[in-house]
């Protein structure tokens, strides 16, 4: 009787250890086999959405687009219509109406306004709404239309996005007989306003000639 107890003591106390050996090392192959299992985490498609961010950027000597905005009164303002209307047309874009830069910019057009529509049309652009246009326009007497692009289509096709979520570049364009002929993106307001003119009257002049 001692051996027969002695015998269910050992079997507890020792070979227990022993027969739960298969069961541990199965539940670390399971446990294991959940590892390697799990789904590798995702990363971001770049390249496409590289693609999606895209855009067709005009370049000297492409047309001016087809395209609609509404000035600062709300009317829509057709640009292709408005290349057939002017041989010259500049438009310079400011990244915030009634900022001080922006101001300077806007006023330095504004003070040359009278030798410049001698020769072509100017007009100002940015993504403000139509009322913050017409607060700026009348606040300043600015005597040229500003066109409102609030979702930075025609700022997206001039590649003067600052990022692909927000923001413009300070710059301006030069159209002559519907084409891009002068593209200046990242100046300052002065150079922008003194270049924007030379760059006009040297069209008019060549023009005349």
């Amino acid at each position: 009787m001692e051996l027969r107890r002695s015998t269910r003591l050992s079997a507890k106390h020792g070979n227990e250890v022993k027969d739960e050996g298969p069961i541990k090392k199965k539940a670390k192959s399971v446990l294991k086999e959940k590892v390697n299992t799990k789904e590798p985490v995702k990363k971001p498609n770049t390249k496409e959405e590289k693609v999606s961010s895209d855009e067709a950027i005009l370049e000297v000597g492409d047309d001016i687009p087809d395209i609609t905005l509404q000035n600062q009164d709300g009317k829509d303002v057709s640009l292709k219509a408005l290349a057939k209307e002017n041989k010259v047309i500049i438009i310079f874009l400011y990244p915030k109406a009634s900022t001080p830069g922006c101001t300077r910019q806007a006023c330095g057009f504004r003070d040359n306004f009278d030798d410049l529509k001698e020769h072509g049309l100017v007009l100002g652009l940015s993504h403000d709404t139509p009322a913050a246009q017409l607060k700026f326009k009348e606040k300043y007497s600015l005597p040229y239309d500003l066109l409102c692009d609030p979702t930075r289509e025609f700022i997206g096709m001039l590649g003067a996005k600052k990022t692909p979520a927000s923001g413009s570049i300070r710059s301006h364009f030069v159209f002559a007989d519907g084409k891009l002929k002068f593209k200046r993106l990242k100046i300052s307001p002065e150079i922008s306003v003194a270049d924007g003119k030379k760059e006009v009257l040297e069209l008019a002049k060549q023009y005349s000639n």
